[in-house]
């Protein structure tokens, strides 16, 4: 069976994204991009809230040209040549989305995991990670916290309904700077 892997950024107050929305504190140096690319050797298929999809599809497609960052060089082309997956009940969809699951999240997501093929990853969103997470779809949560203090904005976790039990599967300190954590859910 196919797992869901949520990777996101969270500052150390547990939020994913500024008090505006801003996402410009992460920092990808060596370490933390050769982990992301790991992660991304592992799946054949990208899943992504509306609201990440918006701000993914109007940077990725034309990344290279906008930031010669090595970590933008390397994913781009792996972004583009992946299937992904939009999750929202109203948008139709564009050039870069294979599919769009708008009703029956738990049995859509099922099925996923239950075709052949690579894990999946979930990256960023807080929304679409509760709405999986309370149907017991994630497998593995990585976590990197990033040393900023933002403030608001976003909660790594948004407002569970249930407690949550993980297990720390891995944890380490990469570029002197960003501590990735591995969590899966506890038995």
């Amino acid at each position: 069976m196919r797992k869901i892997i949520y990777w996101v950024h969270t500052s150390v107050d547990g939020f994913i994204d500024g008090p505006d929305g801003e996402f410009d504190w992460p920092v990808m140096g060596p370490e933390l991009s050769a982990y992301s690319e790991a992660l991304n050797e592992r799946v054949d298929t990208l899943l992504y809230g509306r609201p990440v999809w918006q701000m993914m599809v109007g940077f990725w497609p034309a990344a290279e040209s906008l930031s010669p960052d090595p970590h933008t060089r390397a994913f781009a082309p792996f972004w583009r040549a992946t299937p992904k997956i939009v999750f929202s009940r109203d948008f139709p969809g564009d050039d870069w989305t294979s599919r769009v699951i708008r009703d029956d999240l738990a049995g859509e997501v099922a099925a996923l995991k239950a075709a052949p093929g690579k894990d999946l990853l979930l990256t960023g969103g807080a929304s679409l990670a509760a709405a999986l997470t309370a149907h017991g779809l994630v497998d593995e949560y990585h976590v990197a916290v990033h040393p900023v203090v933002l403030g608001g904005g976003r909660q790594l976790f948004a407002t569970p309904k249930q407690r949550l039990n993980l297990r720390t599967a891995q944890s380490r300190l990469v570029d002197g700077n960003v501590v990735v954590t591995t969590y899966r859910p506890a038995a």
